[in-house]
């Protein structure tokens, strides 16, 4: 669910752009880079707009996608999202709390680029062959993607109190918040495909309906289950912070990875029909309690 492999905002943008990498990114991003909050159509966009001094550890990298301070010195986001920052030193900062902070080091998961290049070659084939045998070798590979990283900042953060992240495993049912500046949407008519990937910081709610191995989902529900401010995230999004509320603390339980590609979405990429961000879809993140031992190791070891 971000640039070219800005990963699975490369099948929806991981599917939408219909250029297979960004197709997997999309599929990933939003199922990997993913877009900003897509909404309900009878909810006022007011409602899901929120200042950007309610989530002071919310970073903004370079040109689009998120990270979250967990640390003083280190802000954790989507492998995918910065696959742009490793090829240009340039790029080598975030902004937190309105001011730049200069990274130092780029982590991400030791098997995320071995993982990222299964996925390019797998999105290569995504037009093509029978569609429910595409869609089990995605699932399979998606089982097997850690997609991860940690920012090191070159000097600690004074100024903004790091979000707490979760250690435990009772994700699923949780009532999530979801925060992006990214493109934005409703549920009828999806993300238009030139929305743009950065603007006005928005909020949503979703239930989290499962949480396995290196994953939590979430469903865009447009019935009677749906959440008064019931929301996904979409392009642009990626890296962005799922939050749950624990013993009264809002806690970072993942991170933005992007759309959970059905076979409907294959179908309709293939057609040429496919929208992000419609009622229904499935999407993915990173569940940070499965990598929270890598994430202490690494901030440890450094």
């Amino acid at each position: 669910m971000s640039r070219p492999v800005r990963y699975l905002t490369l099948l929806l943008k991981h599917l939408t752009a219909l250029c297979a990498l960004r197709v997997a990114l999309l599929f990933l991003s939003i199922i990997g880079s993913a877009h900003a909050i897509v909404r309900r159509h009878d909810v006022s966009d007011s409602k899901y707009l929120v200042k950007p001094q309610s989530v002071p550890w919310f970073a903004n990298l370079p040109n689009e996608g998120h990270g979250e301070l967990i640390n003083p010195r280190w802000v954790v986001t989507a492998a995918h999202a910065v696959s742009d920052m490793r090829d240009h030193p340039e790029d080598w900062f975030v902004t937190i709390n309105g001011r730049r902070r200069i990274v130092s080091q780029i982590v991400v998961y030791p098997d995320y680029d071995a993982s990222a290049a299964a996925w390019k070659r797998l999105f290569n084939e995504v037009g093509s062959g029978d569609a429910a045998a595409w869609l089990k070798r995605y699932n399979a590979a998606m089982a097997g993607m850690h997609d991860i990283a940690l920012l090191e900042l070159e000097a600690p953060v004074s100024d903004v109190k790091p979000v707490p992240y979760y250690t435990g495993r009772a994700e699923a049912g949780h009532v999530a918040e979801l925060f992006g500046q990214g493109a934005t949407g409703t549920e009828i008519l999806g993300i238009p495909d030139n929305a743009p990937h950065r603007g006005d910081l928005r909020r949503a709610q979703n239930r989290i309906t499962k949480a396995d191995g290196a994953w939590i989902r979430y469903v865009f529900d447009c019935n009677a289950d749906a959440l008064p401010l019931e929301g996904v995230i979409g392009g642009g999004d990626s890296g962005g912070p799922v939050l749950i509320n624990v013993d009264g603390v809002w806690t970072l339980a993942g991170v933005t990875h992007g759309l959970d590609g059905s076979i409907k979405d294959v179908l309709n990429l293939r057609s040429g029909h496919f929208k992000q961000g419609l009622c229904g879809q499935t999407y993915a993140s990173t569940r940070v309690s499965f990598f929270a031992h890598w994430i202490a190791e690494t901030i440890h070891s450094r």
